[in-house]
């Protein structure tokens, strides 16, 4: 088990879109040299929330300088993706790329607007530009570039950092993929890589403008609530197959079953090393007053806490029968080991018997039975000996020694 690759999309998850020179269609009224945005208002939806308002795009990045063509070409990375939502009169605008960034530092000075900044894989540069518009502290900046954090949750002025882990299957063995979020007075920043979608979650299928209706903590709810959602399958698949391993051990012991299950013990480790810390964030959350909780959404965090502690409880008794299975391994292989020494020894008693009558006798006196000059009494010892070993044989065949 190891640390996902931030950029290396994983089987079954969304491959990164490619990056675009041309600017997508946009409307509005912006500087010229910018991206516009395009702005609509949206009617309640049944639910009684504000329904979704198709979201502008904005021009991505402009496209490297091509090289010379005497070089060869080389491999480039995709650069890093900003989006933007802005909640404002219950309507919900997007932006993407470079006007997404144009667009924050407007949209940051405007009271009562809500914003959801959103981060994947993004460059040094992204992350610095982002964090000179919100006034993140420094170290928190530095943080959201390197995404080498422990599960943690920290306040940084009137800020909430938190740092999670989305778990996922690739080649056969579980990653560990790290998502950030700060919120802060007016906007939640996610930081995220390619692995993760927010907007494929299940609370935001429809789009964005429902949660950022209720508040950004409850957006950050959202999205957490499906990160702690997606550990379940996982485990799920863990328990059938150490079930399957605990029917398997005992019918075959092998050294590839051996491997599995200490395979299994680590990950089940992993699994744990990332959900005891969430933990108690979640409890601090839904039980603390924390100002930028609203005593409304506290009991959504308590339920995401109820889930965790679900969860743990699931992964000791997940430990328990690895534990379990590991010594009935180990009782297998002690029973087989016993079993070959009880034939050996079967073995040694007919063979031990034989060879000693035949030593009472000497090697000597084959040569004169061979010619017909030795006694009746050489022969019957000789029958007599095979006589006995075959009793030997019958009886420890009874008892299952050989």
């Amino acid at each position: 088990m190891a640390k996902s690759p931030s950029d290396k999309p994983g089987p079954g998850s969304p491959s990164a879109p490619a990056a675009s020179a041309a600017p997508a269609a946009t409307a509005g009224p912006t500087a010229p040299a910018a991206p516009k945005g395009r702005t609509s208002s949206a009617a309640p939806g049944a639910s009684g929330g504000p329904a979704v308002v198709p979201a502008p795009s904005a021009a991505l990045a402009a496209a490297a300088p091509t090289p010379a063509a005497s070089a060869a070409p080389e491999p480039t990375l995709e650069p890093g993706i900003v989006r933007l939502a802005v909640y404002e009169r219950g309507a919900c605008r997007e932006w993407e790329g470079a006007g997404a960034l144009a667009e924050l530092e407007r949209a940051i000075r405007r009271k009562g607007a809500r914003i959801w900044i959103d981060l994947r894989s993004p460059s040094a540069d992204q992350v610095a530009a982002v964090s000179k518009i919100l006034r993140l502290h420094p170290l928190l900046a530095e943080d959201l570039v390197e995404r080498d954090q422990r599960a943690k949750l920290e306040q940084v002025g009137n800020m909430l950092h938190l740092a999670l882990f989305s778990l996922g299957f690739d080649d056969g063995r579980i990653y560990e993929r790290e998502i950030e979020f700060v919120l802060g007075e007016g906007f939640l920043l996610s930081n995220h890589s390619a692995w993760w979608e927010p907007r494929s979650t299940r609370h935001l299928r429809t789009g964005a403008a429902d949660p950022m209706g209720r508040g950004l903590d409850y957006l950050l709810w959202a999205l957490a609530d499906d990160v702690i959602d997606s550990y379940f399958p996982i485990l799920d698949l863990l328990g059938d197959e150490i079930d399957d391993l605990e029917d398997r051990v005992v019918n075959r012991a092998d050294r590839a079953l051996l491997e599995r299950l200490f395979e299994l013990k680590r990950e089940l480790i992993l699994i744990r090393r990332v959900t005891a810390p969430e933990r108690e964030m979640f409890n601090i959350l839904s039980s603390r007053e924390e100002s930028a909780i609203s005593a409304e959404h506290r009991l959504y965090y308590r339920d995401a806490y109820d889930h965790l502690i679900r969860l743990t409880d699931e992964l000791d008794t997940y430990r328990e029968l690895a534990s379990a299975t590991l010594e009935t391994y180990l009782s297998t292989v002690n029973n087989n080991l016993s079993l070959i020494m009880k034939r050996l020894t079967g073995v040694t008693v007919v063979v031990a018997g034989i060879g000693a009558i035949g030593g009472i006798f000497g090697m000597s006196e084959a040569q004169y039975a061979l010619r017909n000059e030795e006694g009746v009494g050489f022969w019957i010892v000789a029958f007599g000996s095979l006589v006995l070993a075959g009793i030997a044989v019958t009886l420890l065949r009874k008892i299952n020694w050989i």
